[in-house]
């Protein structure tokens, strides 16, 4: 009997840190071929993009298939016969090129009812779950907001059409680390000691068992701590409770939007930032992450902002096959995508053909 394929589910809310550590698992793969499955909103696919931009996946060769993999319609755990099985059976197929699979999922995914899918038959005698990974924003935590940007999280929420919990930010966040067999955390660097300490206390008297925590300096963890582990979580579920194992569904609100712009342009850094942090005050805007091309740079520039807070990196060179564009999304409540063209100074022609054509409206 083949062995089974074992896959790392890696959970925390928006901002806390997902992908930049995938990126890092990613580029530090000691050989190992790994596949992602990405949960992201949006329709440019910026996250699945970004872990692309590593030049591991073998996508020179045209009989090879990506090993990026987006689900973008919905948060995982409430889509998971839809979307989820599908991609995993693809997977499946594919398991003599495989040696494991990263899952991140989007910061609403309650981890519990993705890994009860692998105790499906069509999972269960191929795959199984590695480890559950929750990764931990210190200085969220440390402010009792749990997300670096509560406001953001609750746009993800309404925005999605399938979701079906509302939760609390801490129950969520309490379910996030009940299943959890590592916990990453990370931005300690921006709290005291007493606040870091007074973290590390919340989170294990959260913990329903020993787990053990590992603090990260921008996603940078040893791979063999992550990967490897064994935990078999699909046979222990038990042991890993939920404050959503009955969960009735609710109603939810359709005013929040994710609209992208695409342009033909480039941008100076910190004058697009100036930008971006005055549309943030002046429309309901809870998240911001793109590409950008910058004027005689041949690296592509990242920017990634939840809410107030910004961050920017150059992650790799424009290939020459390429259109240096911008594309940038942008996650809110009842965005004008006109004011926000206006304020990057989209102008004539180009104007009418962004707004009418590359700003697209995704209401539910």
């Amino acid at each position: 009997m083949a062995k089974k394929i074992p896959v790392t589910v890696i959970t925390g809310f928006l901002g806390s840190g997902k992908t930049t550590l995938i990126r890092h698992l990613l580029t530090h793969n000691q050989g190992r071929r790994i596949a992602v499955i990405v949960n992201e909103f949006g329709e440019l696919g910026i996250d699945g993009e970004l872990l692309r931009s590593c030049q591991v996946c073998p996508d020179d060769e045209v009989e090879s298939p990506n090993n990026i993999v987006e689900l973008t319609n919905g948060c995982l755990c409430c889509t998971v016969q839809e979307e989820f099985l599908p991609t995993m059976q693809a997977l499946i197929a594919r398991r003599d090129d495989i040696d494991c699979i990263l899952i991140e999922t989007s910061g609403l995914a309650l981890p519990k009812p993705l890994i009860t899918a692998f105790r499906w038959p069509e999972i269960r005698t191929a795959a199984t779950v590695d480890a559950v990974i929750t990764v931990v924003d210190c200085d969220a935590v440390a402010g009792g907001r749990f997300a670096s940007d509560p406001a953001a999280v609750d746009a993800l929420r309404q925005e999605d059409e399938n979701l079906d919990h509302e939760t609390p930010l801490q129950e969520l966040f309490e379910d996030q680390l009940a299943c959890a067999d590592l916990v990453i955390l990370n931005k300690a660097d921006l709290v005291s000691p007493a606040q870091y300490q007074q973290t590390i206390d919340l989170i294990n008297r959260e913990l329903p068992r020993a787990v053990k925590i590992v603090t990260s300096d921008r996603g940078i963890v040893d791979v063999d701590t992550i990967l490897g582990l064994n935990a078999a979580v699909e046979d222990h579920l038990e042991d890993r409770p939920s404050h959503h194992d009955t969960e009735e569904e609710h109603d939810h609100d359709d005013e929040i939007d994710s609209t992208h712009l695409v342009m033909d342009r480039e941008f100076n850094p910190e004058q697009l930032r100036q930008k971006l942090e005055l549309l943030v005050t002046e429309q309901e805007i809870y998240r911001i992450k793109g590409f950008v091309a910058v004027p005689n740079k041949p690296m592509r520039l990242v920017i990634q902002g939840v809410g107030n807070r910004f961050e920017q990196f150059y992650d790799r060179p424009w290939r020459t096959d390429e259109r240096r564009q911008t594309k940038l999304v942008f996650i809110g409540h009842s965005i004008d995508p006109v004011s926000i063209a206006t304020a990057l100074d989209v102008s004539g022609s180009e104007k009418a053909n962004s707004v009418e054509s590359d700003l697209v409206r995704a209401s539910k």
